[in-house]
Protein backbone atom coordinates (compact mmCIF):
# COMPACT_ATOMS: atom_id res chain seq x y z
CA UNK A 1 0.00 0.00 0.00
CA UNK A 2 1.44 3.38 -1.11
CA UNK A 3 1.39 6.27 1.32
CA UNK A 4 0.73 9.85 0.23
CA UNK A 5 3.47 12.29 1.18
CA UNK A 6 3.14 13.60 4.71
CA UNK A 7 0.96 10.69 5.88
CA UNK A 8 1.75 7.62 7.93
CA UNK A 9 0.52 4.23 6.84
CA UNK A 10 -1.58 2.41 9.37
CA UNK A 11 -2.32 -1.24 9.87
CA UNK A 12 -5.62 -2.27 11.40
CA UNK A 13 -5.25 -3.31 15.03
CA UNK A 14 -1.83 -1.73 15.41
CA UNK A 15 -0.78 1.47 17.07
CA UNK A 16 1.09 3.97 14.94
CA UNK A 17 2.81 5.65 17.88
CA UNK A 18 4.84 2.55 18.83
CA UNK A 19 5.71 0.48 15.73
CA UNK A 20 6.37 -3.18 16.41
CA UNK A 21 8.38 -5.59 14.33
CA UNK A 22 10.53 -5.04 11.34
CA UNK A 23 7.64 -3.84 9.06
CA UNK A 24 6.51 -1.12 11.46
CA UNK A 25 10.01 0.24 11.80
CA UNK A 26 10.59 0.40 8.06
CA UNK A 27 7.20 2.14 7.51
CA UNK A 28 7.97 4.58 10.25
CA UNK A 29 11.34 5.55 8.83
CA UNK A 30 10.49 5.47 5.13
CA UNK A 31 7.04 7.10 5.05
CA UNK A 32 7.18 9.67 7.83
CA UNK A 33 7.72 13.30 6.78
CA UNK A 34 11.32 14.46 6.74
CA UNK A 35 12.51 16.68 9.57
CA UNK A 36 12.34 20.36 8.85
CA UNK A 37 15.57 21.49 10.54
CA UNK A 38 18.91 21.55 8.76
CA UNK A 39 22.39 21.43 10.22
CA UNK A 40 25.11 22.82 7.92
CA UNK A 41 22.94 22.06 4.92
CA UNK A 42 22.15 18.48 5.98
CA UNK A 43 18.92 17.07 7.40
CA UNK A 44 18.89 16.53 11.15
CA UNK A 45 18.81 12.80 11.93
CA UNK A 46 16.61 11.32 14.57
CA UNK A 47 19.15 9.06 16.30
CA UNK A 48 16.45 7.18 18.18
CA UNK A 49 14.84 6.09 14.91
CA UNK A 50 18.09 4.55 13.65
CA UNK A 51 18.66 2.78 16.95
CA UNK A 52 15.20 1.26 16.67
CA UNK A 53 15.81 0.30 13.07
CA UNK A 54 18.99 -1.67 13.87
CA UNK A 55 17.28 -3.18 16.89
CA UNK A 56 14.45 -4.51 14.72
CA UNK A 57 16.98 -5.81 12.16
CA UNK A 58 18.24 -8.39 14.68
CA UNK A 59 16.05 -11.16 13.18
CA UNK A 60 17.66 -10.56 9.78
CA UNK A 61 21.11 -10.56 11.32
CA UNK A 62 20.36 -13.83 13.12
CA UNK A 63 19.05 -15.33 9.90
CA UNK A 64 22.25 -14.43 8.04
CA UNK A 65 24.50 -15.81 10.76
CA UNK A 66 22.60 -19.09 10.86
CA UNK A 67 22.70 -19.52 7.10
CA UNK A 68 26.25 -18.42 6.41
CA UNK A 69 28.47 -17.96 9.44
CA UNK A 70 27.35 -20.95 11.51
CA UNK A 71 28.34 -23.58 8.91
CA UNK A 72 31.69 -21.89 8.56
CA UNK A 73 32.37 -21.96 12.30
CA UNK A 74 31.34 -25.59 12.44
CA UNK A 75 33.68 -26.34 9.59
CA UNK A 76 36.51 -24.60 11.42
CA UNK A 77 35.79 -26.41 14.71
CA UNK A 78 38.96 -27.36 16.50
CA UNK A 79 40.22 -30.88 15.73
CA UNK A 80 40.72 -32.48 19.15
CA UNK A 81 43.81 -34.39 20.23
CA UNK A 82 41.80 -37.62 20.57
CA UNK A 83 40.49 -37.25 17.02
CA UNK A 84 44.03 -36.67 15.79
CA UNK A 85 45.27 -39.87 17.48
CA UNK A 86 42.44 -41.92 15.97
CA UNK A 87 42.98 -40.39 12.54
CA UNK A 88 46.71 -41.19 12.64
CA UNK A 89 46.25 -44.86 13.57
CA UNK A 90 47.03 -46.13 10.03
CA UNK A 91 50.14 -43.96 10.02
CA UNK A 92 51.35 -45.24 13.39
CA UNK A 93 50.72 -48.81 12.24
CA UNK A 94 52.82 -48.21 9.11
CA UNK A 95 55.81 -46.60 10.86
CA UNK A 96 55.82 -48.11 14.37
CA UNK A 97 59.42 -48.99 15.32
CA UNK A 98 58.43 -52.43 16.66
CA UNK A 99 57.79 -53.56 13.06
CA UNK A 100 61.38 -52.67 12.09
CA UNK A 101 63.14 -55.00 14.52
CA UNK A 102 65.34 -56.48 11.78
CA UNK A 103 66.31 -53.06 10.47
CA UNK A 104 67.87 -51.13 13.38
CA UNK A 105 68.78 -48.04 11.38
CA UNK A 106 65.25 -47.55 10.05
CA UNK A 107 63.82 -48.36 13.49
CA UNK A 108 65.99 -45.69 15.10
CA UNK A 109 65.05 -43.07 12.51
CA UNK A 110 61.33 -43.77 12.98
CA UNK A 111 61.67 -43.56 16.77
CA UNK A 112 63.40 -40.19 16.54
CA UNK A 113 60.94 -38.84 13.97
CA UNK A 114 57.99 -39.92 16.12
CA UNK A 115 59.46 -38.00 19.06
CA UNK A 116 59.73 -34.86 16.93
CA UNK A 117 56.22 -35.37 15.55
CA UNK A 118 54.80 -35.83 19.05
CA UNK A 119 56.42 -32.60 20.20
CA UNK A 120 55.10 -30.77 17.12
CA UNK A 121 51.52 -31.97 17.66
CA UNK A 122 51.71 -31.14 21.34
CA UNK A 123 52.95 -27.61 20.67
CA UNK A 124 50.32 -27.20 17.96
CA UNK A 125 47.59 -27.52 20.59
CA UNK A 126 49.13 -24.89 22.85
CA UNK A 127 48.40 -21.15 22.69
CA UNK A 128 50.71 -19.33 20.31
CA UNK A 129 51.11 -22.31 17.99
CA UNK A 130 51.18 -19.97 14.99
CA UNK A 131 54.83 -19.30 15.76
CA UNK A 132 55.81 -22.94 15.15
CA UNK A 133 58.68 -23.36 12.75
CA UNK A 134 58.34 -25.80 9.80
CA UNK A 135 59.63 -29.23 10.82
CA UNK A 136 61.10 -31.76 8.39
CA UNK A 137 60.53 -35.43 9.20
CA UNK A 138 61.68 -38.69 7.64
CA UNK A 139 59.85 -41.98 8.13
CA UNK A 140 60.26 -45.47 6.77
CA UNK A 141 56.75 -46.60 5.88
CA UNK A 142 55.88 -50.29 5.69
CA UNK A 143 54.22 -51.40 2.50
CA UNK A 144 51.07 -53.46 3.01
CA UNK A 145 49.91 -53.78 -0.60
CA UNK A 146 51.31 -53.37 -4.13
CA UNK A 147 51.61 -49.78 -5.26
CA UNK A 148 51.79 -50.28 -9.01
CA UNK A 149 48.73 -49.97 -11.17
CA UNK A 150 49.44 -53.08 -13.24
CA UNK A 151 48.96 -55.34 -10.24
CA UNK A 152 52.60 -56.42 -10.03
CA UNK A 153 54.37 -56.14 -6.73
CA UNK A 154 56.41 -52.94 -6.81
CA UNK A 155 57.77 -53.19 -3.26
CA UNK A 156 61.49 -53.01 -2.68
CA UNK A 157 63.36 -55.94 -1.20
CA UNK A 158 63.04 -54.68 2.38
CA UNK A 159 59.29 -54.03 2.13
CA UNK A 160 59.32 -50.36 3.11
CA UNK A 161 60.00 -46.95 1.59
CA UNK A 162 61.47 -43.71 2.87
CA UNK A 163 59.16 -40.69 3.04
CA UNK A 164 60.32 -37.16 3.86
CA UNK A 165 57.92 -34.28 4.38
CA UNK A 166 57.83 -30.89 6.09
CA UNK A 167 55.14 -29.94 8.60
CA UNK A 168 54.13 -26.31 8.29
CA UNK A 169 50.37 -26.32 8.89
CA UNK A 170 48.90 -24.28 11.75
CA UNK A 171 45.96 -26.44 12.80
CA UNK A 172 45.71 -30.03 13.94
CA UNK A 173 43.38 -31.33 11.24
CA UNK A 174 45.46 -29.96 8.36
CA UNK A 175 48.58 -31.44 9.93
CA UNK A 176 46.97 -34.89 10.20
CA UNK A 177 45.81 -34.74 6.58
CA UNK A 178 49.25 -33.59 5.47
CA UNK A 179 50.92 -36.53 7.22
CA UNK A 180 48.56 -39.12 5.76
CA UNK A 181 48.72 -37.68 2.26
CA UNK A 182 52.53 -37.49 2.36
CA UNK A 183 52.69 -41.19 3.22
CA UNK A 184 50.05 -42.09 0.58
CA UNK A 185 47.68 -43.34 3.27
CA UNK A 186 43.88 -43.15 3.09
CA UNK A 187 42.06 -40.19 4.63
CA UNK A 188 38.54 -41.58 4.18
CA UNK A 189 38.29 -42.55 7.85
CA UNK A 190 38.65 -38.94 9.00
CA UNK A 191 35.19 -37.55 9.88
CA UNK A 192 34.02 -34.64 7.77
CA UNK A 193 33.44 -31.94 10.33
CA UNK A 194 31.15 -30.01 8.02
CA UNK A 195 29.07 -32.91 6.76
CA UNK A 196 26.18 -32.22 9.11
CA UNK A 197 25.81 -28.65 7.87
CA UNK A 198 26.90 -28.92 4.25
CA UNK A 199 23.37 -29.38 3.01
CA UNK A 200 22.21 -26.32 4.94
CA UNK A 201 24.92 -23.91 3.86
CA UNK A 202 24.21 -21.85 0.76
CA UNK A 203 26.47 -22.67 -2.15
CA UNK A 204 27.52 -19.05 -2.47
CA UNK A 205 28.54 -18.86 1.18
CA UNK A 206 30.36 -22.19 0.97
CA UNK A 207 32.42 -20.97 -1.94
CA UNK A 208 33.30 -17.81 -0.06
CA UNK A 209 34.42 -19.43 3.18
CA UNK A 210 35.96 -22.67 1.89
CA UNK A 211 38.22 -20.90 -0.56
CA UNK A 212 41.80 -20.63 0.80
CA UNK A 213 43.06 -17.07 1.12
CA UNK A 214 46.24 -16.40 -0.84
CA UNK A 215 47.47 -12.86 -0.49
CA UNK A 216 49.34 -11.04 -3.20
CA UNK A 217 53.08 -10.52 -2.60
CA UNK A 218 52.50 -6.76 -2.30
CA UNK A 219 50.41 -7.40 0.81
CA UNK A 220 53.44 -8.74 2.69
CA UNK A 221 55.67 -5.96 1.34
CA UNK A 222 53.21 -3.30 2.50
CA UNK A 223 52.32 -4.76 5.90
CA UNK A 224 55.72 -6.14 6.81
CA UNK A 225 54.23 -9.56 7.60
CA UNK A 226 56.18 -12.68 6.62
CA UNK A 227 55.01 -14.63 3.61
CA UNK A 228 54.45 -18.21 4.87
CA UNK A 229 55.25 -19.68 1.46
CA UNK A 230 58.57 -17.85 1.32
CA UNK A 231 59.38 -18.88 4.88
CA UNK A 232 58.70 -22.51 4.03
CA UNK A 233 60.91 -22.29 0.95
CA UNK A 234 63.71 -20.80 3.03
CA UNK A 235 63.48 -23.63 5.54
CA UNK A 236 63.54 -26.22 2.77
CA UNK A 237 66.49 -24.54 1.04
CA UNK A 238 68.47 -23.67 4.13
CA UNK A 239 69.98 -26.40 6.29
CA UNK A 240 70.63 -25.67 9.94
CA UNK A 241 74.29 -25.07 10.70
CA UNK A 242 75.94 -26.56 13.78
CA UNK A 243 76.99 -23.16 15.11
CA UNK A 244 73.57 -21.56 14.78
CA UNK A 245 71.87 -24.57 16.36
CA UNK A 246 74.25 -24.55 19.32
CA UNK A 247 73.64 -20.81 19.76
CA UNK A 248 69.89 -21.40 19.94
CA UNK A 249 69.92 -24.50 22.15
CA UNK A 250 72.93 -24.13 24.45
CA UNK A 251 70.99 -22.61 27.35
CA UNK A 252 68.20 -25.20 27.15
CA UNK A 253 70.70 -28.08 27.10
CA UNK A 254 72.69 -26.70 30.05
CA UNK A 255 69.52 -26.21 32.09
CA UNK A 256 68.30 -29.77 31.44
CA UNK A 257 71.73 -31.27 32.01
CA UNK A 258 72.19 -29.41 35.30
CA UNK A 259 68.80 -30.55 36.60
CA UNK A 260 69.55 -34.16 35.62
CA UNK A 261 72.95 -34.37 37.38
CA UNK A 262 71.54 -35.54 40.77
CA UNK A 263 69.55 -38.26 38.98
CA UNK A 264 72.61 -39.33 36.98
CA UNK A 265 74.56 -39.75 40.22
CA UNK A 266 71.67 -41.71 41.70
CA UNK A 267 71.57 -43.94 38.62
CA UNK A 268 75.29 -44.72 38.82
CA UNK A 269 75.00 -45.46 42.55
CA UNK A 270 72.04 -47.83 42.10
CA UNK A 271 73.70 -49.59 39.19
CA UNK A 272 76.92 -50.17 41.14
CA UNK A 273 75.07 -51.36 44.26
CA UNK A 274 72.90 -53.85 42.38
CA UNK A 275 75.79 -55.13 40.25
CA UNK A 276 77.81 -55.76 43.43
CA UNK A 277 74.91 -57.19 45.44
CA UNK A 278 73.68 -59.59 42.72
CA UNK A 279 77.14 -60.18 41.15
CA UNK A 280 75.85 -59.05 37.75
CA UNK A 281 78.02 -58.80 34.65
CA UNK A 282 76.22 -55.64 33.49
CA UNK A 283 72.92 -53.73 33.57
CA UNK A 284 71.59 -52.38 30.27
CA UNK A 285 68.53 -50.81 28.68
CA UNK A 286 67.16 -51.76 25.29
CA UNK A 287 65.50 -48.39 24.70
CA UNK A 288 66.64 -44.81 25.20
CA UNK A 289 64.58 -44.19 28.34
CA UNK A 290 65.24 -41.08 30.38
CA UNK A 291 67.38 -41.03 33.52
CA UNK A 292 64.36 -40.77 35.83
CA UNK A 293 62.72 -43.79 34.16
CA UNK A 294 65.91 -45.84 34.51
CA UNK A 295 66.27 -44.93 38.19
CA UNK A 296 62.69 -46.03 38.79
CA UNK A 297 63.42 -49.43 37.20
CA UNK A 298 66.53 -49.94 39.31
CA UNK A 299 64.63 -48.97 42.47
CA UNK A 300 62.03 -51.60 41.60
CA UNK A 301 64.70 -54.28 41.17
CA UNK A 302 66.35 -53.19 44.42
CA UNK A 303 63.07 -53.58 46.33
CA UNK A 304 62.64 -57.08 44.92
CA UNK A 305 66.18 -57.95 46.02
CA UNK A 306 65.35 -56.81 49.56
CA UNK A 307 62.14 -58.87 49.65
CA UNK A 308 63.39 -62.07 48.00
CA UNK A 309 67.17 -62.10 47.67
CA UNK A 310 67.38 -65.90 47.57
CA UNK A 311 65.61 -66.29 44.23
CA UNK A 312 67.83 -63.60 42.68
CA UNK A 313 70.94 -65.69 43.35
CA UNK A 314 70.23 -67.44 40.03
CA UNK A 315 71.10 -64.26 38.13
CA UNK A 316 74.75 -64.36 39.24
CA UNK A 317 77.14 -63.56 36.37
CA UNK A 318 74.34 -62.53 33.96
CA UNK A 319 73.65 -59.31 32.13
CA UNK A 320 70.28 -57.82 33.05
CA UNK A 321 68.48 -55.84 30.34
CA UNK A 322 65.38 -53.74 30.92
CA UNK A 323 63.16 -54.10 27.87
CA UNK A 324 59.55 -54.57 26.73
CA UNK A 325 59.07 -58.20 27.79
CA UNK A 326 60.47 -60.62 30.34
CA UNK A 327 62.51 -63.69 29.46
CA UNK A 328 65.99 -64.47 28.15
CA UNK A 329 67.35 -62.90 24.98
CA UNK A 330 69.13 -64.69 22.15
CA UNK A 331 72.43 -63.46 23.65
CA UNK A 332 71.60 -65.00 27.03
CA UNK A 333 70.76 -61.72 28.75
CA UNK A 334 68.05 -61.74 31.41
CA UNK A 335 65.25 -59.49 30.11
CA UNK A 336 63.06 -57.69 32.65
CA UNK A 337 59.85 -56.30 31.15
CA UNK A 338 59.29 -52.78 32.42
CA UNK A 339 55.51 -53.28 32.36
CA UNK A 340 55.65 -56.46 34.45
CA UNK A 341 55.22 -56.57 38.22
CA UNK A 342 57.50 -58.22 40.79
CA UNK A 343 55.52 -61.46 40.56
CA UNK A 344 56.50 -61.90 36.89
CA UNK A 345 60.13 -61.06 37.60
CA UNK A 346 60.22 -63.56 40.45
CA UNK A 347 58.84 -66.33 38.20
CA UNK A 348 61.50 -65.49 35.62
CA UNK A 349 64.35 -65.73 38.13
CA UNK A 350 62.98 -69.09 39.31
CA UNK A 351 63.02 -70.40 35.71
CA UNK A 352 66.58 -69.28 34.99
CA UNK A 353 68.11 -72.78 35.45
CA UNK A 354 65.94 -74.10 32.61
CA UNK A 355 66.95 -71.11 30.47
CA UNK A 356 70.62 -71.89 31.13
CA UNK A 357 70.05 -75.47 29.94
CA UNK A 358 68.46 -74.18 26.74
CA UNK A 359 71.38 -71.79 26.29
CA UNK A 360 73.85 -74.70 26.41
CA UNK A 361 71.81 -76.56 23.77
CA UNK A 362 71.81 -73.41 21.62
CA UNK A 363 75.62 -73.17 21.72
CA UNK A 364 75.89 -76.81 20.64
CA UNK A 365 73.49 -76.11 17.77
CA UNK A 366 75.58 -73.14 16.62
CA UNK A 367 78.70 -75.31 16.69
CA UNK A 368 76.90 -77.98 14.64
CA UNK A 369 75.92 -75.46 11.96
CA UNK A 370 79.46 -74.07 11.93
CA UNK A 371 80.89 -77.54 11.32
CA UNK A 372 78.45 -78.20 8.45
CA UNK A 373 79.41 -74.89 6.79
CA UNK A 374 83.18 -75.26 6.85
CA UNK A 375 83.88 -73.60 10.20
CA UNK A 376 82.05 -70.30 9.61
CA UNK A 377 81.03 -68.75 12.95
CA UNK A 378 77.30 -68.29 13.66
CA UNK A 379 76.81 -65.00 15.51
CA UNK A 380 73.89 -62.94 16.75
CA UNK A 381 74.41 -59.18 16.29
CA UNK A 382 72.02 -57.37 18.58
CA UNK A 383 72.29 -54.02 16.77
CA UNK A 384 71.53 -55.57 13.35
CA UNK A 385 69.04 -58.32 14.14
CA UNK A 386 65.55 -58.36 15.64
CA UNK A 387 65.18 -58.67 19.40
CA UNK A 388 64.55 -62.41 19.70
CA UNK A 389 64.06 -64.49 22.81
CA UNK A 390 66.28 -67.50 23.29
CA UNK A 391 63.35 -69.81 22.43
CA UNK A 392 62.72 -67.98 19.14
CA UNK A 393 66.40 -68.00 18.20
CA UNK A 394 66.80 -71.68 19.04
CA UNK A 395 63.83 -72.54 16.82
CA UNK A 396 65.41 -70.53 13.99
CA UNK A 397 68.75 -72.32 14.35
CA UNK A 398 67.11 -75.74 14.62
CA UNK A 399 65.11 -75.23 11.42
CA UNK A 400 68.19 -74.08 9.50
CA UNK A 401 70.30 -76.95 10.83
CA UNK A 402 67.68 -79.50 9.70
CA UNK A 403 67.82 -78.13 6.14
CA UNK A 404 71.62 -78.33 6.12
CA UNK A 405 71.60 -81.95 7.32
CA UNK A 406 69.23 -82.91 4.51
CA UNK A 407 71.29 -81.16 1.80
CA UNK A 408 74.71 -82.49 2.92
CA UNK A 409 76.71 -79.62 1.44
CA UNK A 410 80.36 -80.60 0.67
CA UNK A 411 82.18 -77.90 2.65
CA UNK A 412 85.78 -78.65 3.53
CA UNK A 413 86.26 -78.62 7.31
CA UNK A 414 87.63 -75.28 8.59
CA UNK A 415 87.82 -73.86 5.04
CA UNK A 416 85.69 -70.87 6.10
CA UNK A 417 87.20 -70.44 9.53
CA UNK A 418 87.39 -66.78 10.62
CA UNK A 419 84.24 -65.77 8.72
CA UNK A 420 80.91 -64.93 10.34
CA UNK A 421 77.25 -65.34 9.44
CA UNK A 422 73.88 -64.32 10.86
CA UNK A 423 70.53 -65.93 10.17
CA UNK A 424 67.82 -63.80 8.57
CA UNK A 425 64.25 -65.08 8.47
CA UNK A 426 63.00 -62.34 6.11
CA UNK A 427 65.33 -62.73 3.13
CA UNK A 428 65.32 -65.34 0.40
CA UNK A 429 68.77 -64.75 -1.08
CA UNK A 430 72.10 -64.63 0.77
CA UNK A 431 74.07 -61.39 0.88
CA UNK A 432 77.36 -60.02 2.17
CA UNK A 433 77.18 -57.14 4.64
CA UNK A 434 79.63 -54.23 4.44
CA UNK A 435 80.86 -55.20 7.92
CA UNK A 436 82.01 -58.57 6.55
CA UNK A 437 79.41 -61.03 7.85
CA UNK A 438 77.08 -63.09 5.64
CA UNK A 439 73.30 -62.63 5.87
CA UNK A 440 71.99 -66.17 5.39
CA UNK A 441 68.23 -66.71 4.92
CA UNK A 442 66.85 -69.68 6.79
CA UNK A 443 64.93 -70.80 3.68
CA UNK A 444 67.57 -70.22 0.99
CA UNK A 445 68.55 -72.89 -1.53
CA UNK A 446 71.54 -74.86 -0.15
CA UNK A 447 73.28 -75.12 -3.54
CA UNK A 448 73.09 -71.38 -4.22
CA UNK A 449 74.22 -70.75 -0.63
CA UNK A 450 77.34 -72.86 -1.10
CA UNK A 451 78.24 -71.09 -4.36
CA UNK A 452 77.63 -67.64 -2.88
CA UNK A 453 79.83 -68.24 0.18
CA UNK A 454 82.69 -69.61 -1.93
CA UNK A 455 82.67 -66.66 -4.34
CA UNK A 456 82.37 -63.99 -1.63
CA UNK A 457 84.74 -65.45 0.99
CA UNK A 458 87.74 -63.30 -0.02
CA UNK A 459 85.67 -60.10 -0.09
CA UNK A 460 84.18 -61.01 3.30
CA UNK A 461 87.65 -61.26 4.85
CA UNK A 462 88.59 -57.87 3.39
CA UNK A 463 85.40 -56.31 4.75
CA UNK A 464 86.06 -57.73 8.21
CA UNK A 465 89.62 -56.37 8.17
CA UNK A 466 88.33 -52.97 7.10
CA UNK A 467 85.68 -53.12 9.87
CA UNK A 468 88.31 -53.72 12.55
CA UNK A 469 90.39 -50.83 11.21
CA UNK A 470 87.39 -48.49 11.27
CA UNK A 471 86.52 -49.53 14.82
CA UNK A 472 90.01 -48.70 16.03
CA UNK A 473 90.06 -45.39 14.14
CA UNK A 474 86.62 -44.52 15.53
CA UNK A 475 87.77 -45.20 19.09
CA UNK A 476 90.81 -42.95 18.69
CA UNK A 477 88.79 -40.07 17.22
CA UNK A 478 86.18 -40.28 19.98
CA UNK A 479 88.89 -40.01 22.62
CA UNK A 480 90.54 -37.09 20.78
CA UNK A 481 87.21 -35.26 20.47
CA UNK A 482 86.36 -35.74 24.14
CA UNK A 483 89.78 -34.41 25.14
CA UNK A 484 89.70 -31.33 22.87
CA UNK A 485 86.17 -30.22 23.74
CA UNK A 486 86.26 -31.44 27.39
CA UNK A 487 83.17 -33.54 26.83
CA UNK A 488 81.70 -35.57 29.66
CA UNK A 489 80.40 -38.16 27.21
CA UNK A 490 80.50 -38.72 23.44
CA UNK A 491 78.57 -41.59 21.92
CA UNK A 492 76.55 -42.50 18.83
CA UNK A 493 73.21 -44.07 18.01
CA UNK A 494 73.30 -47.67 16.72
CA UNK A 495 72.08 -46.51 13.31
CA UNK A 496 75.25 -44.41 12.80
CA UNK A 497 78.00 -46.44 11.15
CA UNK A 498 81.69 -46.31 12.09
CA UNK A 499 82.46 -44.56 8.81
CA UNK A 500 79.89 -41.87 9.51
CA UNK A 501 81.17 -41.42 13.07
CA UNK A 502 84.75 -41.07 11.82
CA UNK A 503 83.75 -38.43 9.26
CA UNK A 504 81.80 -36.51 11.91
CA UNK A 505 84.62 -36.52 14.49
CA UNK A 506 87.23 -35.49 11.96
CA UNK A 507 85.25 -32.40 11.00
CA UNK A 508 84.46 -31.61 14.63
CA UNK A 509 88.17 -31.61 15.49
CA UNK A 510 88.69 -28.88 12.89
CA UNK A 511 86.27 -26.58 14.72
CA UNK A 512 86.47 -24.45 17.84
CA UNK A 513 83.44 -25.33 19.95
CA UNK A 514 83.79 -24.02 23.52
CA UNK A 515 80.01 -24.45 24.02
CA UNK A 516 80.44 -28.23 24.14
CA UNK A 517 82.55 -28.18 27.30
CA UNK A 518 81.12 -30.54 29.92
CA UNK A 519 78.25 -31.65 27.67
CA UNK A 520 76.90 -35.09 26.77
CA UNK A 521 76.93 -35.36 22.97
CA UNK A 522 75.17 -38.04 20.92
CA UNK A 523 75.96 -38.37 17.20
CA UNK A 524 72.67 -39.04 15.45
CA UNK A 525 70.76 -38.20 12.24
CA UNK A 526 69.08 -35.02 13.51
CA UNK A 527 69.40 -32.07 15.87
CA UNK A 528 67.71 -32.42 19.25
CA UNK A 529 68.08 -31.62 22.95
CA UNK A 530 67.05 -34.72 24.88
CA UNK A 531 65.05 -34.55 28.09
CA UNK A 532 68.15 -35.02 30.25
CA UNK A 533 70.28 -32.45 28.40
CA UNK A 534 72.13 -34.67 25.92
CA UNK A 535 72.85 -32.87 22.65
CA UNK A 536 71.96 -34.85 19.52
CA UNK A 537 73.99 -33.74 16.48
CA UNK A 538 73.61 -35.22 12.98
CA UNK A 539 76.74 -36.97 11.80
CA UNK A 540 76.63 -34.98 8.54
CA UNK A 541 76.23 -31.56 10.23
CA UNK A 542 76.81 -28.42 8.20
CA UNK A 543 79.26 -25.71 9.18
Amino acid sequence: MLCPPGTLATIPGHSVSQPEGLGGSLLHTCCSPPPASLINGFLEVDLQQYIEMFFFMRPIRRFCLEKIVTPWFLHMRTFSGAEAVNALRPFYFAVHPDFFGQHPREREINENSLKKLSAYLENLQKPGSKSLKPTQLTFYVRETEPTSSDGHDSLNVLGFRAVTFTLHTRDLQSTVLDILNSCSLSTEHIPNLSANVASQAPKRAKKIFDRPIKWDKTYYSFTGFKDPEEELEKVQRMETSLMSWLDSNEKSAIKKLTSSLPLREELDRLKDELSHQLLLSDIRWQRSWGIAHRCSQLHSLSRLAQQNLEVLQNVKGCTVTFTDRSGMSALGHVMLGTMDVHHHWTKLFERLPSYFALQRKLVLLEDRISYLLGGIQVVYLEELQPALTIEEYYALLDSFCSRLLKSRLPFHPRSLRGLQMILDSDRYAPSLHELGHFNIPTLCDPVSLQWFIFTKATQARENMKRRDELKEMEKELIQASMKKFSLTKLYKEPSVSSGQMIDCCRRLLEQSLPRLQGMHVCISHFYSVMQDGDLCIPWNWKS
